[in-house]
């Protein structure tokens, strides 16, 4: 939103779909809400405007008990930008402050720590160290809220390096110990007796966490973390699920359950140690009533919103944040499907197609190095499930049809796998390509196009995919301007941007597109008939997979993407 006042309606309305894109805070009450907080609208002239919780906290404004603004989705919006505001928030969420600090994000970026402490300041109201604090307090808050977790070992699962801290954290930012934070959510009498049964770590006094001032004591994770992974607008929960189950590799993905009750499970190589997730399919419509403290705000009127259930198990409680942002990519939960659906529906052809399945996502990846090796491999997920069992970590104890970690780009270097395959685990293991959330999506783009046996289309598909770009409408833009708005002129991938990547997947979705092809620049000239639009069994089709190989390109056609019954390619 471009000015205070359209802000302002925005929050006398209770709009749900400008959560997380903008904050407001009352001066009088010295709290900050999110725009679709229930309570009485202050009076303008007491509302101040913060761009992130982060700079709302810096300000000295403490979150709301009622509408937790600390609990929406991320913005979309760092997901569409390339600049380097963009990189450093995919990055700081990503968790790479808490890891490597300041300086190690600025490296990433390739910029000097004071220009990025400058850039996001100017734009965001806080700093890098401001930004990451901000999430660790949110990531500890949903952990006292929801789980059972010993005080001590949260507080270094959230990524706090001591308890003075943490402590100090949430008394500034809630106004509480963590101990009334946990009693507020009705779950404390069930924490205080894990908490007392766990040994170290017990809350003691006023309710604040006492413990060892580093995180050595608390490595060991419990057997399961339930969490609620919130996400804006409507969601298509049996399409990503399909996406998801078509191309499970067996060993290191299953699925389980009924259509309708699935249940997706993974396991995840992570900075220390390693995991298994599971996220579970919602059941017939989505659930209205008020989810527990801590997570879902209510959504206003006439928007919808939720979550999904949740469990991590982890060898190191240290990679919770980690874990949890890479799921997040991976199920597109940061989308804004409403910005979507203002764009796409206008189109003569995804109009109808965007209202019959709204909120479609764009599936991102939980680990990229993975998607990449398996595109580049190709064929169906047998053949990386051949790759797994050979060159791939057994886990200590297998679960169900979980028994290994895929393998890491640095284990295939030698490997016997095709020579595309060995070229593009040498560049990732080298660092000549990196595929990380701050990655500069242009130059992998063309670095990976530069690849024997990769090509342009498989380069667009990881750039959509591996580093979570929504726009992406073709393969070979690598050297275009993306994110730009459409003006007019004649339909087709430029009026999609910057939600290209969501335009394919309802085309692929239809059957209007190829299944798996990314179409190029010349073979999408616009939508509808009367502009030549490819359909199916028409003369002057598009050409098959095999056809649009560039040189050396891997001609396995991707996996249907929806079709549950076709699992070859």
């Amino acid at each position: 939103m471009r000015d205070d006042e359209a802000r302002y309606e925005a929050v006398t309305s209770r709009d749900a779909r400008f959560d997380g894109e903008f904050f407001f805070a009352v001066v009088t009450t010295g709290i900050y809400c999110r725009p679709s907080c229930p309570a009485v609208t202050p009076k303008r002239v007491n509302v101040r405007f913060f761009p992130s919780a982060a700079a709302a906290q810096a300000a000295g404004f403490r979150a709301c008990r009622r509408c937790r603004p600390d609990a929406v989705p991320g913005s979309a919006e760092w997901n569409v930008r390339a600049d380097l505001v963009g990189r450093a928030m995919r990055l700081i969420g990503d968790g790479v402050v808490d890891r490597e600090g300041v300086g190690g994000l600025a490296r990433r970026l390739g910029y000097s720590p004071r220009q990025v402490q400058r850039q996001l300041t100017a734009e965001l109201g806080a700093g890098p160290v401001a930004l990451a604090r901000a999430r660790r307090a949110h990531t500890a808050r949903v952990l006292l809220q929801t789980t059972a977790l010993p005080v001590t070992e949260l507080a270094f699962a959230a990524g706090f390096a001591s308890i003075r801290q943490f402590n100090d954290t949430i008394r500034e930012i809630y106004a509480g110990t963590p101990s009334e934070l946990r009693a507020a959510a009705g779950n404390g009498g069930a924490a205080a007796r894990h908490t007392a049964a766990a040994g170290p770590g017990v809350p003691t006094g006023p309710g604040v966490a006492t413990g060892p001032e580093s995180g050595s004591a608390s490595r060991s994770a419990p057997t399961g973390i339930p969490l609620r992974l919130a996400y804006r607008g409507p969601y298509a929960f049996a399409e990503i699920f399909d996406f998801l189950q078509v191309r499970a590799v067996p060993g290191v993905e299953e699925t389980r359950g009924p259509h309708g009750g699935r249940t997706y499970r993974r396991t995840l190589r992570l900075t220390h140690g390693s995991g298994i997730a599971e996220v579970d399919e919602p059941a017939g419509p989505r659930r209205r009533r008020r989810p527990p403290a801590g997570l879902v705000c209510p959504a206003a009127r006439g928007t919808e919103g939720g979550w999904l259930e949740c469990r991590l198990r982890l060898t190191d409680l240290r990679d919770l944040s980690t874990a949890v942002q890479r799921l997040r990519r991976l199920f597109d939960l940061d989308a804004d499907p409403y910005a979507v659906a203002e764009r796409l529906g206008a189109e003569p052809l995804l109009g109808p197609l965007v209202a019959e399945r709204p909120g479609l996502r764009s599936p991102g990846a939980a680990d990229p190095e993975e998607l990449a090796v398996r595109t580049v491999l190709g064929g169906p997920p047998e053949r990386a499930a051949a790759l797994v069992r050979t060159y791939g970590k057994p886990l200590d104890v297998p679960d169900g049809g979980l028994t290994h970690l895929f393998p890491a780009p640095g284990e295939l270097t030698g490997a016997e796998v095709t020579e595309p395959v060995r070229t593009l685990c040498t560049a990732l293991a080298d660092g000549a390509i990196t595929l990380d959330a701050g990655t500069d999506r242009d130059a992998a783009e063309r670095a990976l196009a530069a690849l024997p046996g990769v090509g342009p289309r498989t380069a667009a598909y990881l750039r959509m995919r591996a580093l979570g770009d929504p726009d992406v409408g073709t393969a070979g833009e690598a050297d275009t301007e993306r994110g730009g708005t459409a003006g007019p002129g004649p339909a087709g991938p430029a009026a999609w941007r910057p939600w290209g990547a969501y335009a394919l997947h309802h085309l692929w979705r239809a059957g209007l597109l190829p299944t798996g092809v990314m179409p190029g620049p010349g073979e999408v000239p616009g939508l509808g008939e009367a502009a030549g639009w490819w359909r199916p069994g028409e003369p002057g089709q598009m050409p098959t997979p095999r056809e649009t190989s560039g040189p050396g390109e891997s001609s396995a056609p991707e996996p249907p993407p929806y079709a549950l019954a076709a699992r070859a390619g």
